[in-house]
């Protein structure tokens, strides 16, 4: 208990320290648009604040972790400027935002000076003590600072941060083109169909009871505290099964094929459609994502081609463009060639041809034909799509057209 309170303390420290640097830099720019250097800001925000009364107890937290927070507003303000010149790629980075004792996430962070790791497997963390960690894997080296997170569900969590060297994997001659949807979460080039689990769907019946749950606690008392603690335990026992599903999926990927590609999907713009809870369900960006990473790592390729690529309206076995088709078709014909085509399976291995195209920089063309068509995977749950339930069709994946997804 006593390490609780020394970990809130330092947490409201942190916070404070935040906000105070947070608003001399505000102030600075709107006088002069001048820049408050760091080491006057440490000096007024830290060093000063201890000798007044007002501010007196951050003396009782490590000034490494108040330092930390300095750095992390820094770079804050770092990658707006980056993203307003175009050097720093992705989304656009708002400008820092003050934090609150209210929020969903607490965080503080130790450079090296601030932790160390005990030969019994505790964690050392300045004017705080020996903390007990439940280790998920052995560091592979020594970190050069650590991350405690407090989150929603009361869960204490340590991240460190270490230089771990590349390992690359032997290569190999396979390539795969994957289809996501969400029917089936992916159909692969090789024919090979990954189910699509849906946690959030399945864990609806106990979400939805303890969100009632708390619903009728009265607000601030210590039985709605509690009951909010367990809403957000369900949801991070989904997201946790969630995660560790996608890391087994990307992993086996990356480890049976030397290139792997996708399609850009919009996922925004799916997000704001009736599929929204299911587009968030599948997390498409996390695996993309973790594709990308573990690419990287192990010395694989991970090739994504354009959002506009008509990769379900092109036959990929003599390479002519049939014309855009509805959501509800599964299965088409070629009219050219006659080939009988499962829409998602087409989709991947036109996705395969032109991330080769695009890579190799040559002309293309299809890829080898001759897959089995998929199995048919799990019904997705009702009102998914617009036709399930009504005409007696099965409802389909979205984005298996070539439109805007991930």
């Amino acid at each position: 208990m006593g390490q609780r309170q020394a970990l809130a303390r330092t947490f409201g420290c942190v916070r404070v320290v935040y906000n105070d640097a947070l608003t001399m830099r505000k102030q600075a720019w709107i006088v002069d648009r001048s820049k408050v250097p760091a080491g006057a800001l440490a000096k007024s925000v830290i060093t000063d604040a201890k000798k007044t009364e007002a501010r007196s107890w951050l003396g009782s937290v490590s000034v490494d972790a108040l330092q930390s927070s300095l750095r992390d507003l820094d770079a804050a303000y770092r990658n707006f400027f980056d993203s307003l010149s175009g050097k720093r790629a992705g989304h656009r980075s708002g400008l820092p935002r003050f934090k609150s004792r209210k929020d969903n996430r607490q965080s503080l962070r130790f450079s090296r000076n601030g932790f160390r790791l005990r030969s019994n497997g505790k964690l050392n963390l300045a004017k705080i003590g020996d903390v007990r960690v439940k280790w998920s894997r052995a560091l592979p080296a020594d970190p050069s600072s650590v991350t405690i997170v407090l989150d929603r569900s009361g869960r204490y969590h340590a991240s460190f941060v270490v230089d771990v060297e590349l390992d690359h994997l032997p290569e190999l001659d396979t390539e795969v083109g994957i289809d996501l949807g969400l029917t089936t979460y992916a159909v692969c080039s090789d024919g090979t169909v990954i189910d699509n689990p849906r946690f959030l769907r399945k864990a609806e019946k106990k979400l939805k009871a303890a969100q009632r749950e708390l619903s009728r606690k009265a607000k601030g008392s210590k039985n709605r505290a509690k009951a909010r603690r367990k809403v957000a335990k369900a949801h991070a026992k989904v997201a946790d099964t969630r995660m560790d599903w996608l890391h087994k999926q990307t992993t086996r990927l990356i480890r049976e094929n030397q290139s792997v590609y996708l399609e850009d999907l919009n996922v925004r713009g799916l997000a704001r459609t009736r599929l929204a809870k299911s587009v968030y369900d599948a997390g498409w960006s996390t695996f993309r994502r973790l594709l990308t990473e573990k690419a990287a790592r192990y010395g694989r390729h991970v090739g994504v081609i354009g959002r506009f690529e008509p990769t379900s309206q092109v036959c990929s076995a003599c390479g002519v463009l049939d014309g855009p088709k509805p959501l509800a078709v599964r299965e088409w014909t070629c009219t050219a060639c006659g080939t009988l085509h499962d829409r998602d399976l087409n989709a991947a291995r036109n996705i395969l041809a032109a991330g080769r195209a695009d890579r190799l920089n040559a002309c293309g063309g299809p890829v080898r034909p001759g897959v089995a068509i998929p199995r048919q995977a799990q019904p997705v749950e009702t009102g998914t799509h617009r036709n399930a339930g009504r005409t007696g069709r099965k409802p389909c994946a979205a984005g298996a057209a070539g439109g805007p997804v991930l």
